[in-house]
């Protein structure tokens, strides 16, 4: 009987001790900061005026910067969606975490840095774009767009159950975020929420509010809307995304738009029908028509882009009112950049520099200098083991980034990368961008297009625009060898195959 009550006692002590541990550790979790991640589709610096932007606005992004950091060198590792969203979970490269292209399903079963702050007591969501195929993982809560998504009116899962919306989508996705944020929150744990739009993704519809914005106005155009390529090489010249003669009629609102309800019908009837009426009767040919294309095709972007600025405001000022924002690091970027016609183009997928480099501003109070600028080589490579050390959870070893927290305390370590890496894969595919890898420094970009063999070298001095590939200069000669050299480093670093050029894929829809 004495061996009973002791065995019972023991057990007593022993459910009081993991209690007692489970509430220190609920308490040491309540006082680390909450995250919020606010990731848009497609939007390039170009189109945020906090980077410099000629062509619009965007105030509630630009609050961001002016309480927080800016980061002029952050790129992507695969300029394209799908794989972006993979890096940016794994902190691994494309090839080690299964996901190199869109017509990948992402693993679930691996590990996250959602899946490890979950372990470390935070409350985790997303809401939003997904983009990965399979069902998230490591969330308390989801409620995603099933594949891209439609702009209006959009289907989405949550929690595993399809459930149907109707209004603007990227009204939608913040009412969700507000929705979780005010009603279905722990208060007693810190957060991660990650708020993730379809805006400002092909085929740019703009929201009821905003159809007419811009019709007064002309939007510059770029120095390189008319370049033909002829400096750079033959993976330039045989793309499928020009301006010119690439975009459709569905994406220049000259066919009738899906999946809107009457109401939303007739007010693009009325935003839209006059002006293409204008547009048929001034039969446009050669530059003038691949003028009217750009100014048509910008504007729908840049009303996209309005749509997610003006509801990022409102979520700013729900953290406000709720006494969160001091204690809630907010974090804005999107999954790579664009062509907002440099070089006569659209879309993304290549290592030059507007569809490599993304945006990322950082609000952190008490820790990040309000109107700090960082302009080290960063990553999306970065983010997972970045938003694990704001929680003080380790990194795992075999993440492949670095934690941008030092940057963000305004210490660059002595150790910091010189030279970033880059390899897309989606090839051939729509749009067809060669496979291409490569390496980026503070100065110098070097480019091997494996399936043609082919190398570009810039240097990004001489020409910030990438207009002429020195590779075979002999002037560049040195330096040349010296990149290849860094290249081959960086793939051992980074564990990446052999070259392969893989069997030719099936062309798919736009991502």
């Amino acid at each position: 009987m004495n061996g009973y009550r002791t065995k019972c006692r023991i057990l007593s002590l022993l459910v009081i001790f993991c209690n007692l541990l489970w509430e220190v550790s609920r308490l040491a979790a309540a006082e680390r900061p909450n995250i919020l991640f606010v990731f848009t589709d497609d939007h390039c610096t170009q189109a945020l005026s906090a980077y410099g932007s000629k062509i619009n606005r965007t105030p509630h992004m630009d609050r961001l910067a002016r309480e927080g950091m800016l980061f002029r060198n952050c790129f992507v590792t695969n300029s394209i969606c799908g794989p972006s969203r993979a890096v940016i979970l794994t902190g691994k490269h494309s090839h080690l975490n299964g996901f190199v292209h869109n017509g990948n399903n992402f693993d679930g079963a691996q590990q996250t840095f959602p899946k490890l702050l979950r372990q470390a007591g935070y409350q985790t969501a997303i809401v939003g774009k997904w983009h990965l195929r399979s069902a998230p993982t490591g969330f308390d809560h989801y409620e995603v767009l099933i594949g891209q998504g439609p702009y209006y009116n959009p289907p989405m899962i949550r929690n595993g159950q399809r459930v149907q919306h109707t209004g603007y989508t990227t009204d939608v996705i913040t009412d969700l975020a507000l929705d979780w944020l005010k009603t279905e929150r722990d208060n007693s744990r810190p957060f991660l929420l990650m708020y993730q739009h379809k805006a400002p993704h092909r085929n740019w519809q703009p929201g009821a509010k905003h159809l007419t914005k811009y019709d007064d106005v002309t939007i510059p155009e770029p120095a390189t809307l008319f370049d033909d390529g002829s400096g750079r090489g033959r993976a330039a010249q045989e793309q499928e995304m020009t301006i010119a003669r690439h975009l459709s009629p569905h994406d220049l609102k000259l066919a009738p738009q899906r999946g809107l309800t009457v109401e939303q019908r007739e007010a693009w009837d009325r935003a839209y029908g006059p002006k293409n009426a204008a547009f048929r009767e001034a039969k446009l040919e050669g530059q003038d028509l691949v003028r009217w294309k750009y100014q048509r095709y910008v504007k729908d972007y840049l009303r996209c882009v309005d749509a997610v600025d003006e509801n990022l405001g409102r979520v700013l000022s729900y953290l406000d009112k709720s006494g969160l924002a001091d204690n809630t690091v907010v974090v804005y970027s999107s999954d790579q950049g664009w062509f907002l016609g440099e070089h006569g183009w659209y879309d993304k997928r290549w290592m030059y520099e507007e569809s490599l480099r993304t945006p990322l501003l950082v609000r952190w109070p008490a820790v990040v200098q309000p109107g700090s600028e960082n302009r080290d080589l960063t990553s999306n490579l970065d983010f997972a083991q970045t938003f694990l050390e704001i929680a003080g959870v380790p990194p795992p070893a075999d993440m492949q980034g670095d934690s941008l927290v030092p940057l963000l305390k305004g210490q660059t370590p002595d150790d910091w990368r010189t030279s970033v890496y880059y390899h897309y894969y989606e090839y051939p595919a729509v749009h067809m961008v060669r496979r291409h890898y490569g390496v980026r420094t503070d100065r110098y970009k070097l480019i091997h297009f494996y399936g043609l063999d082919a190398w570009e070298l810039y240097d990004l001095k001489q020409d910030p625009d990438e207009l002429r590939n020195v590779y075979a200069d002999p002037a560049y000669a040195d330096k040349v060898a010296a990149l290849k050299e860094e290249l081959t480093r960086l793939r051992q670093l980074y564990q990446v195959p052999d070259d392969r050029e893989p069997q030719r894929q099936r062309r798919k829809k736009a991502a």
